[in-house]
């Protein structure tokens, strides 16, 4: 799955989740997804809070078979910036 359909997938789930942050999944050379309140983007742009991980990784995130705990204790994602946005996102992405 592209970041594109990923980034559909979480459209959805933000848009009414009232979200007050932003958080920017960084996978590499696959590209990025920036999340900014109820928006859901793929242009790079600053955030609270970057999260960087494979694509393949994002998406078992968002389809919830990769725990977040469990991967970033595992070296599988990287948080730079506020840690408590990315506690508030595994909330609503979980």
């Amino acid at each position: 799955m592209g970041v594109q359909e990923i980034a559909d997938k979480i459209k959805s789930r933000v848009a009414s989740a009232g979200f007050e942050h932003s958080v920017k999944f960084d996978t590499g050379s696959d590209g990025v997804i920036v999340i900014d309140g109820a928006t859901v983007s793929t242009t790079d742009a600053p955030a609270d809070c970057t999260i960087k991980l494979s694509l393949d990784d994002l998406d078992s995130l968002i389809a919830g078979d990769l725990n977040p705990t469990m991967a970033f204790m595992a070296g599988k994602l990287k948080v730079e910036g506020d840690m408590t946005v990315a506690m508030a996102l595994s909330q609503l992405l979980g």
